[in-house]
């Protein structure tokens, strides 16, 4: 299986990283994950013009990311799911592509463009944040798939 996790943010060392390299060789013994970070000019211009701006370049840059992979954007507004059925998103799938917006979220059009939203929690929390959360639910989900006792 590949995943592929799409972020809309600056490139930029911060103490998450590590972290988020953990989960990545973890996740490495279940599946092959990348994780993308994408921060081009035109989403720079778009954040002074205003959220409708930003929200149409955040979907410009990541349509070429909507392949034929399934596609799930986290999306506060979404349904809140638990890790079991979270762990059903990974199963019998070739590729998923998980998408973190910008600072102002994604536009109803691109949520519906893909085929799962889903929301981390009621908690308002940093991108960063959430993608630490994202890889970490990723790495249980493969857990709780193959019996290991990460999940317990």
């Amino acid at each position: 299986m590949n995943i592929q996790v799409i972020s809309i943010a600056k490139k930029e060392h911060d103490m998450y990283d590590p972290l988020i390299q953990e989960f990545r060789k973890m996740i490495g013994r279940f599946a092959s994950i990348e994780d993308t970070v994408l921060f081009p000019k035109a989403i720079q211009q778009a954040h002074n013009e205003g959220v409708v701006a930003s929200q149409l370049a955040y979907a410009k840059t990541l349509e070429p990311y909507k392949t034929k992979s399934y596609s799930v954007v986290l999306h506060p507004d979404a349904k809140i799911i638990d890790s079991f059925e979270f762990s059903k998103l990974l199963s019998d799938k070739m590729a998923l592509n998980f998408f973190i917006g910008g600072a102002y979220g994604f536009d109803e059009t691109f949520v519906r463009g893909c085929d799962k939203a889903i929301s981390l929690s009621k908690l308002t929390m940093s991108h960063k944040v959430a993608k630490v959360v994202l890889f970490e639910q990723i790495y249980r989900g493969f857990s709780i798939l193959s019996n290991h006792p990460y999940h317990k």
